[in-house]
């Protein structure tokens, strides 16, 4: 007998090789949460695919011919199946069995790619199996019109061999665990979870499917609103020091700025405030769209901390960026970021940057303040992780861009505190509630929706790459601006190709899931084609007319840290009209006089990075302008651009970035925390069952927090828990 952790090797055959390299399946419990993506019947049924998708339909051979070929020896085989409302070629260039199989009238499933020839569609050496052998595999009768699972494609296993190995696992398997407690699963109406995996792979009627998915989707939202329920009850049984001290710095501060904070800011600030004072420590995501002001939100927090006599660090995902908030907060903070040095004020703090390109002096000299106590507040990468850096006492931790870490990071750096510190997480992509809820669901959650006074709107328009007449104007629109005095970016895709190894820096091709089916699908129309690099990009600036005698320099992930500093100080110095840039410049650069914005291959972006990449420009007062380039004319890509265009609402954009794409990508566990992907549920369409779920969780937990009585749903989340860990482990 088998149980849900036995390895599918053995058990199903040379379909388990198959299945654990193209889907990452490897037990039972993985093969039995891969549910079908839909369901056909015994009726026949061709829909209307398109040239490229791989097909799984029911269909009756309308003819079959078979004849020599004209240029090798052999017959081949041309057949036309019909569904009784449209009809497709099917072509064998082995004819060899085929013709005793597919007589005229008999009715198969077939399964394979469709492709096109002489403009018309084709199926080329498809699988195909007769429906009555495809129904012993699911246990149905055809004559009851029982339904056939169809499941996203595996190569070199066919839709029924999947079903046969599940048939196989099914039989075998000794018992399933219940995560849902039964007085839940009662009070919900929803299936034994055996019953339920039945009913999903092999379903008489598709009300069997609907209670299956209910019970399924309930399933996963309980496990892990317990395994986030779990961690908040651990950390509320933390205790710190209050930090909310009688220092002035703060106050300091506030009373220097020259602008006035937002009603957001102010009570966001609060909020922030009120938790420090606290002895349990804060644990706070703060989100916000672009140029909302979450960096003086968190600038406030540090400068408490530092009035309690304690110290702040904030974790920076890339060196740029890091550098960019150290020459932010020393801007902000003028001489109260000089203590102990000539011209400092009274009440001043130190800033101190750690990165890890930086010289083994400057390192050593970094380290020292900060063990010290003398640098107040300390903004580094990576390098704040390591173990040689440790603080006289740490009171804040500060994360941007916290979808860049994992929990496991985020945590590292809140254990060099002596005490636990508090933390208090940001992030300029806007987050859905059921994202928050789900992802986020061990934080509170503080959100800035207006923007400070200052910020002019940013206008985005969509540029055709083959319109030779719109690139022009595009590249004039850019000279105008610079003219009068301001300055441009222009992002590329790529580094180089001369780069020695080689190395494709091309941002992930956004993949989508059909809402009907579920099918991971490629972004339409993402053909070979020569894509925008920055070295390339520089050169071609250089011959355009508009642009002659502009000032242009590069900025990649890939320069020493040295000239990266120095690339960017001269562009904020205005000594740079034009940087051509990888994303490395996405998120918190700050260069209030760049005006304008050109994006090259926009469409081999996400929608939420291009509104972050478009956040860059239309900070100093001036109007911005956003052109982004394509030459995709699928109606994806031009759906998500044309979306970009519309509006400038980025918690409205995160909501159409989250249903195009694949849930797993947007909730994989480096950048979140959370398991790699969801296998039920879906974050937008099922906002009711996850509040439902959680509150029923904290019901459990509130009588049986260790969920001692609750083996389980104890066993569920620990290895929730575990594929998390290793997740991790995997990608860090």
């Amino acid at each position: 007998m088998a149980t849900e952790q036995t390895r599918l090797k053995g058990l199903v055959g040379q379909a388990a090789a198959k299945l654990a390299t193209h889907r990452g399946i490897t037990t039972v419990a993985d093969l039995l949460d891969f549910a079908p993506r839909r369901y056909r019947t015994t009726a026949a049924d061709l829909g209307a695919p398109a040239v490229g998708d791989y097909l799984v339909a029911v269909a009756t051979v309308e003819s079959a011919k078979g004849r020599s070929m004209r240029n090798r020896k052999g017959r081949m085989l041309e057949v036309v199946i019909t569904d009784g409302r449209s009809r497709m070629d099917v072509t064998f260039f082995r004819a060899y069995g085929h013709e005793q199989n597919l007589q005229v009238g008999r009715t198969f499933l077939f399964a394979g790619q469709v492709g096109e020839y002489r403009g018309r569609r084709q199926l080329a050496h498809p699988a195909y199996s007769t429906l009555e052998s495809v129904a012993a595999l699911g246990e149905l009768a055809v004559d009851e019109g029982g339904l056939i699972p169809i499941y996203r494609h595996v190569p070199g296993v066919q839709s029924w061999g999947i079903s046969a190995a599940v048939r196989v696992v099914l039989k075998q398997l000794d018992s399933v665990t219940e995560p849902v407690p039964e007085e839940v699963r009662e009070r919900r109406g929803l299936l034994p979870r055996r019953e339920a995996l039945s009913a999903l792979h092999a379903p008489h009627t598709m009300e069997d499917v609907r209670r299956a998915r209910a019970t399924l989707r309930f399933e996963e939202a309980f496990v892990l609103q317990c395994l986030l329920g779990q961690r908040r009850l651990l950390r509320a049984r933390e205790l710190t020091r209050p930090r909310r001290g009688e220092g002035e710095l703060l106050a300091a501060f506030d009373d220097r700025l020259p602008f006035e904070l937002t009603a957001g800011q102010r009570e966001v600030g609060e909020e922030i405030l009120g938790e420090l004072a606290g002895e349990t420590p804060m644990h706070r995501l703060l989100q916000g769209d672009v140029g909302s002001g979450k960096t003086v939100v968190a600038l406030r927090a540090m400068l408490a901390a530092v009035d309690s006599g304690g110290q702040a660090a904030l974790l920076a995902p890339t060196e740029v960026l890091a550098a960019q908030h150290e020459r932010t907060i020393r801007a902000l903070l003028g001489d109260l970021a000089e203590e102990g040095m000539l011209g400092g004020a009274e009440q001043a703090t130190r800033v101190r940057l750690l990165t890890g390109s930086m010289s083994a002096a400057a390192r050593r000299e970094a380290l020292l303040e900060i063990v010290s106590g003398q640098a107040g507040i300390v903004v580094g990468t990576h390098a704040l992780l390591e173990d040689r850096v440790d603080f006289a006492d740490l009171a804040l931790v500060v994360i941007d861009e916290q979808h860049r870490f994992g929990v496991e990071q985020r945590d590292a750096l809140r254990a060099k505190g002596e005490h636990p510190p508090h933390l208090l997480v940001m992030t300029a992509t806007p987050i859905p509630r059921t994202v928050a809820m789900t992802v986020f669901g061990d934080m509170a959650v503080s959100t800035l929706r207006d923007r400070p006074g200052g910020r002019e709107a940013v206008s985005t328009h969509v540029v055709p790459a083959g319109n030779a007449r719109w690139v022009e104007r595009m590249w004039s629109r850019v000279a105008e601006e610079i003219a009068a005095g301001r300055q441009a970016y222009v992002v590329c895709p790529r580094i180089g190709d001369e780069l020695e190894d080689g190395v494709d820096l091309l941002s992930e091709i956004e993949v989508g899931d059909d809402e009907a089916d579920g099918e991971q699908v490629e972004a339409a129309g993402a053909v070979e084609r020569p894509l925008a690099d920055v070295l390339g990009t520089k050169a071609l600036l250089e011959e355009v007319p508009a642009l002659a005698g502009m000032r242009t320099a590069v900025m990649h992930g890939r320069l020493p840290a040295e000239e990266k500093d120095a690339v960017m100080t001269a562009f904020t110095s205005g000594e740079v009209d034009v940087l051509v840039s990888t994303t490395v410049i996405e998120v918190g650069v700050d260069v209030p006089n760049a005006s304008v914005m050109v994006v090259l291959d926009a469409d081999r972006f996400g929608i939420s990075q291009l509104h972050q990449l478009r956040g860059r420009i239309g900070r100093g007062g001036h109007p911005g302008v956003c052109l982004i380039v394509s030459g995709n004319e699928s109606d994806a890509a031009q759906t998500r651009l044309q979306a970009l265009a519309a509006t400038s609402d980025g918690f409205e954009l995160a909501r159409l970035d989250l249903a195009q794409r694949r849930e797993g990508d947007v909730l994989g566990t480096a950048q979140s925390g959370v398991r790699s992907s969801l296998r039920h549920l879906s974050l937008l369409r099922d906002e009711e069952v996850i509040e439902v779920a959680r509150a029923d969780v904290e019901a459990v937990l509130a009588q049986d927090p260790g969920l001692d009585a609750h083996p389980d749903l104890a066993a569920a989340v620990s290895r929730w828990a575990e594929e998390e860990q290793a997740a991790y482990l995997e990608k860090s």
